[in-house]
């Protein structure tokens, strides 16, 4: 009861005072702080792929997460847990001081100070990097609608294998341009789907392969089953990639949103020359 009645009259002294009026909240400090921890991780980031730790794919434009790796998702963790400490202890240091305010407030105060320095500063990244979240949202999906000839993407080497004459067959009389945008357009469709291709499809990508590679027809059916299989095992695999990138990020956002706020209560302990918080 006595712990109790303390800390109430401690509130009221707070309240009573002129500072109780004025908004609690340094924005001035909070956007330094955001500011500093999305240039930090820009670079950061760029220092990672500089060394390796990159997330890019062979396939280029197409599925920039296909090749995606552990050490990347760890370096994502340890990029957001340095630049949110940096961006959360300067929120916490360069607020105003609350002379009037109980210890436990004080540490409300600055644990929201650094969470909201590292909420400007993934805001403020999300918009630096607005086309990878753009692929990243749109999934494995959105490397498959580049296969119709139109730009390079992610089967266009199945479609190349489909339509690849063997040197020693007679010239082909179907045009290799046709034929890869009848082919691309079809796989296009098909993986726009889940994958599943339509006996007619079937036939006619056979046909197809028979006239312009000149193999029989049971060979073109047997290449076709071949690469859409191919096709698929590739799909999946960046599918998966894309869904551990996503788990990743979001391990990383959640660590980048502890460090900031730690990392502010330390911020503003120095602020304060209490070092320390005693509770």
């Amino acid at each position: 009861m006595l712990r109790e009645t303390t800390i109430e009259s401690s509130f009221d002294t707070e309240s009573s005072t002129p500072e109780a009026a004025a908004s609690a909240v340094s924005w001035g400090a909070i956007l330094a702080g955001g500011v500093a921890a999305a240039a930090l991780t820009l670079i950061l980031l760029a220092f990672g792929s500089g060394v390796g730790f990159s997330s890019i794919s062979p396939w280029s434009t197409a599925s920039p997460w296909a090749a995606f790796h552990v050490a990347a998702g760890l370096y994502f963790i340890v990029t957001a847990m340095i630049a949110s400490s940096v961006g959360g202890y300067l929120a916490g240091r360069l607020r105003t001081r609350w002379t009037g305010a109980h210890t436990r407030e004080v540490f409300f105060r600055d644990t929201a100070h650094g969470f909201l320095a590292w909420a400007v500063a993934t805001l403020l990244s999300a918009g630096a990097m607005s086309s990878a979240a753009a692929i990243l949202v749109s999934g494995a999906t959105s490397a498959i609608t580049h296969v119709a000839g139109q730009s390079p993407g992610l089967l266009d080497g199945y479609v190349d294998s489909l339509v690849r004459a063997d040197p020693a067959a007679n010239a082909a009389t179907t045009d290799m341009t046709a034929a890869r945008a009848d082919a691309g357009r079809i796989f296009a469709a098909a993986f726009q789907n889940g994958g599943d291709f339509q006996p007619l499809d079937r036939a006619y990508l056979a046909q197809l392969v028979a006239v312009r590679t000149g193999i029989t027809q049971v060979q073109a059916e047997e290449r076709v089953s071949a690469t859409i299989d191919r096709a698929r095992a590739a799909v999946d695999r960046a599918r998966k990639a894309a869904a551990q990138l996503a788990l990743w990020l979001t391990a990383a956002l959640l660590v980048g949103a502890f460090a900031a706020s730690l990392a502010a209560i330390e911020g503003g302990g120095l602020r304060d020359g209490t070092w320390k918080y005693k509770v």
